[in-house]
């Protein structure tokens, strides 16, 4: 029991789960005894700070079979239901986002929500109930009581959702359970709440990144920095699984044994090849991703029993990753999540500035200000010529996504849509194969849109075609989204001639360093403007890649395939205050704040490049201004608002009513002096 409870509020709801008469069946035995690992698996995380596991739990199957694990929490004292953050969220994180054991060891429904977390990190469910009962005896001893009863999900990013309000649990009952279950699937989070939900999430990925990253950096011998990006890669790809198909691989599934095809590396790859078949995965890039993983997963010394430790390499690292990632990648967030995971594992490395600039992973704010720019929709067919982590194509694809949800009202058009977005509709090209594979895993994650994602160099091998599939037909790009490696010739601009002149309609938007547009990339703008209009020119805050280079970027909008005339009009944009103050503190528990109407700025930013002047609202006219470039040139892409030297007649007022009042002074000063 969490805690000793006085007017026996334990008694009061266990008779009604009773009074009710839940199925109980073996396999009702069997789900809770998958419950109980995960439970005990979490705890043992925690290191017994949570508290004790829930008072109640039970499983329910709705009438579409559909099992809905349901964890009950009791606290016998007063006030002691549910805590609450400013936000009207359920309080489990402090605000250097670690979890609030006190809180989840005080209250009901915290204690609740912190294991229905066990549950969707360590268990294939996806949806359960939790559930915090509270209560106290007045003066005439009569048990008053609350109920909070709340839904976890993948949906809510295991935040936990209330439900509604209840005075006693007979919604579990099977006459009112599948009515339950069905208000439960009305309930949405709102865009906003979403976007507030997927932030908190992110900084927990990055402490959790510098965690993993820590200790297997300190603690483990022998990695290089390729097998720590295949190691991740390879447990990640294991532990997903696929429902009633290709189970999740556990920690204890791996047995440190040296006996070939027992090892643990080689259970691994086992998994891994399982999961990429069920996912039909094209075989000449499931054979490329296996031979690459391989070569990690099965060295000896990886494998190997270490005397004393009793477990090999591989499973202690294994363990580590499953502990501190698995919650993130299980519960689907719509994050560059491997993109992070590439960066904090890059900064370990000995690179030279110029090899680290071109590494970067680009903010994800950023990544979707470049996909609205290239006015990307569900019908759009996008793609990156360096993607690194695919950063960018996950972006893409959750504005195609959020497009066609809009639009498209049929349930299974709506599916064929996606199946199609995320196969056909996305195309990346990445030469490095390391990043190469953390782009598939992120592709992967994000829902399998990993088809064309190609690991080759697309200024010589890429030739236009479908990389997998229909390697026969020319992708019909008409969104062109790029941050280039800097180092290459222009600054990248090479990639962006290449890109847009393979292209026959739409946008590209790429973010690049703003000397390519004053000078070090003259030929290639030239050439590009011979066959496609800039339609503008933003200069960034020059912070916006703080901590891992130090270079001042602009975002340059282009319109495909319209050769630019000398009279275009361009619109220049300095968007050094896009509203956000940045640090690179190690120990902040945000390095990145909104302080200046951020959000507004951005979306004016995108209307002002659509719609033009008449969206002035935030921005002044110093910041935004609309000029020509001359085509022949090549150098003139930087400009900003020009600065009016021409004296007003305020300004001479002015000046003279300054001259007067000097005059009128000295004149007073010189006689007083002489009046002494």
């Amino acid at each position: 029991m969490a805690q000793s409870i006085e007017p026996n509020i334990a008694d009061l709801a266990n008779g009604w789960l009773k009074s009710y008469k839940l199925p109980y069946k073996l396999e009702q035995e069997n789900l809770n005894s998958e419950i109980d690992k995960a439970l005990k698996e979490y705890e043992s995380k925690a290191g017994g700070k949570g508290g004790n596991r829930p008072d109640a739990k039970l499983i329910i199957k709705d009438k579409n079979l559909n099992y809905f694990p349901i964890l009950i929490e009791y606290k016998g004292l007063k006030g002691k239901l549910e805590k609450l953050n400013s936000s009207g969220q359920v309080e489990n994180r402090t605000t250097k986002n670690e979890p609030n054991f006190k809180n989840i060891k005080d209250f009901a429904v915290n204690g609740a929500i912190h294991y229905s977390n066990a549950l969707l990190h360590h268990t294939s469910y996806t949806d359960i109930i939790a559930i915090g009962m509270t209560g106290y005896k007045d003066i005439a001893g009569k048990i008053n009581h609350q109920i909070g009863v709340y839904i976890v999900s993948k949906d809510n990013l295991g935040v936990g959702q209330k439900i509604g309000d209840y005075s006693d649990f007979s919604f579990l009952s099977p006459e009112n359970f599948d009515t339950f279950i069905e208000k439960v699937k009305t309930l949405h989070l709102s865009q906003e709440e979403l976007d507030e939900l997927k932030a908190q999430k992110e900084k927990e990925i990055d402490a959790s990144l510098v965690k993993l990253n820590n200790d297997i950096y300190k603690e483990e011998k022998g990695l290089s920095e390729k097998d720590r990006v295949y190691l991740v890669a390879s447990a990640i790809i294991a532990t997903i699984g696929i429902p009633n198909k290709v189970p999740v691989l556990e920690k204890d599934d791996l047995k440190s044994q040296t006996f070939e095809a027992g090892r643990d590396g080689d259970i691994v790859l086992n998994r891994i090849k399982a999961f990429l078949s069920e996912k039909k995965i094209p075989d000449e890039k499931k054979n490329l991703i296996i031979r690459t993983l391989e070569n990690t997963l099965t060295t000896e010394n990886i494998n190997k029993v270490v005397e004393g430790k009793g477990e090999s390499q591989l499973k202690r690292i294994f363990s580590k990753i499953v502990d501190d990632l698995g919650i993130y990648y299980k519960i689907g967030l719509t994050t560059d999540f491997t993109g992070k995971l590439f960066n904090e594992m890059y900064s370990w490395l000995g690179f030279t500035q110029d090899k680290l600039n071109d590494v970067v992973l680009t903010p994800s704010y950023v990544t979707s200000l470049l996909v609205k720019l290239a006015r990307v929709n569900k019908d759009s067919f996008v793609w990156d010529f360096a993607t690194g982590s695919a950063g960018l194509l996950v972006s893409a694809m959750n504005e195609m996504l959020n497009d066609a949800k809009e639009s498209i009202t049929s349930p299974d058009e709506l599916v064929q849509k996606e199946i199609k977005i995320k196969a056909e509709q996305l195309l990346g090209l990445e030469i490095i194969s390391e990043v190469y594979m953390l782009a598939i895993l992120n592709m992967i994650l994000m829902g399998d849109g990993s088809s064309n994602i190609l690991n080759q160099d697309s200024l010589i091998d890429f030739d236009g075609n479908y990389g997998f599939g229909k390697t026969d037909k020319a992708f019909p790009a008409d969104a062109f989204v790029l941050n280039p490696p800097y180092s290459a010739d222009g600054n990248g601009m090479i990639f962006v001639q290449k890109a847009l002149d393979m292209m026959n309609k739409g946008y590209g938007a790429i973010i690049i360093q703003n000397s390519a547009g004053s000078g070090k990339a003259k030929d290639y703008n030239i050439k590009i403007l011979e066959n496609h209009t800039l339609i503008a020119s933003i200069k960034m805050p020059i912070d916006i890649f703080i901590g891992k280079a130090s270079v001042q970027t602009n975002i340059y909008v282009f319109k495909v395939n319209e050769k630019h005339h000398k009279d275009e009009m361009v619109k220049f944009i300095d968007f050094s205050n896009d509203g956000y103050s940045r640090s690179n503190r190690k120990k902040a528990s945000n390095n990145l704040k909104d302080t200046n109407q951020a959000k507004q700025r951005y979306e004016e930013l995108v209307k002002l490049i659509r719609f033009g002047k008449s969206n002035l609202d935030i921005f002044t006219e110093k910041e935004y201004y609309e000029g020509n470039i001359d085509p022949k040139n090549g150098a003139d892409w930087n400009q900003s608002a020009p600065i009016d030297t021409k004296p007003t007649l305020e300004d001479f007022k002015k000046t003279v009513s300054d001259y007067l009042s000097w005059e009128v002074s000295s004149i007073l000063k010189q006689r007083g002096e002489e009046g002494k």
